[in-house]
């Protein structure tokens, strides 16, 4: 999969949106069919998403995802049924309790691929995994069985607050998240890199204040998250520029090969009064793949 740092949400049933998203800095749109998306408005946001994929086939600069509602509900196969026929990137899944949601979006997939004359195995699936309190004590299914389409993960802290009871999700002196909340990021995190999905950084609510959006971002990928999605068109551009290594990052990390590439069979060097062994060569390593990626997607 092509690497993604920001994935922004876009009511589908808002044509003005839409061809908006569509000129945002967003390297992927979440078509929204879910929460973003009333009761009585469902047939026609189906309707306009199918249309929008249709009139939008050139994915390069730009995917474009589908979140559909919860398989547990009797709208999500409608959902799926109806935007397949665009060809969607792939699609965002809401809800889930455990891998075997996945694996079962997987399988409707690879009917609804057949049945369109898509090529199998083409649309891809982002997890949202944690906003059910069932999910919690289920992560370890992703590392028995899971499907290859799976190819990001993230976490939602706010329908997770309401599936747990809380009243909010954050210390009210602190203002970082509690316990539960900073539990299912870890579990997130460490789940992605275990099985090799992109792990995706939660939604920042407060679109008004892009400077600790920024902050949020950068500390997410200290943590080791590769991307966050976006709930307002202008939080795009930061989420970009703090998932982005800057120069001083690029030319630390071949420094860093530098010295080891010099002094073959030291398992550790000094460099400016440090002394580095072999997890910084590997950090220094994906640093550089991770820019290689990013100068592929901005071709």
């Amino acid at each position: 999969m092509t690497l993604i740092r920001s994935w922004l949400f876009v009511p589908g049933d808002s044509e003005k949106k839409l061809e908006k998203g569509r000129g945002n800095s967003a390297d992927a749109l979440i078509l929204d069919l879910e929460d973003a998306v009333s009761d009585d408005r469902q047939e026609i946001a189906r309707e306009m998403v199918c249309a929008f994929l249709k009139t939008n086939p050139d994915r390069r600069r730009q995917k474009l995802w589908v979140r559909i509602n919860p398989l547990d509900t009797d709208l999500s196969l409608p959902d799926l049924t109806a935007v397949m026929a665009g060809a969607p990137d792939g699609i965002v899944l809401p809800k889930v309790y455990s891998a075997e949601d996945v694996n079962t979006l997987a399988n409707y997939l690879s009917a609804l691929e057949t049945r369109e004359n898509l090529k199998l195995g083409s649309t891809k699936i982002l997890s949202v995994a944690t906003e059910t309190a069932a999910s919690l004590l289920t992560f370890h299914t992703y590392l028995e069985n899971i499907s290859d389409r799976l190819v990001a993960m993230t976490w939602g802290a706010e329908d997770l607050a309401a599936a747990l009871g809380a009243s909010d999700n954050r210390h009210p002196v602190s203002g970082e998240y509690d316990d539960p909340f900073l539990m299912a990021k870890s579990l997130c995190l460490s789940t992605a890199r275990a099985i090799d999905v992109q792990p995706v950084g939660v939604v920042f609510v407060n679109f008004r204040d892009l400077e600790t959006l920024e902050k949020d971002c950068l500390r997410d990928r200290r943590s080791g998250f590769v991307g966050k999605i976006a709930i307002h068109p202008a939080q795009s551009e930061v989420i970009n520029r703090a998932f982005t290594p800057s120069e001083e990052e690029i030319a630390h990390a071949r420094r860093v090969i530098d010295v080891f590439e010099k002094n073959p069979g030291l398992g550790t060097v000094g460099l400016d009064g440090m002394m580095l062994d072999m997890p910084h060569l590997k950090q220094a390593r994906n640093l550089l793949d991770l820019m290689a990626q990013i100068e592929a997607l901005e071709q």
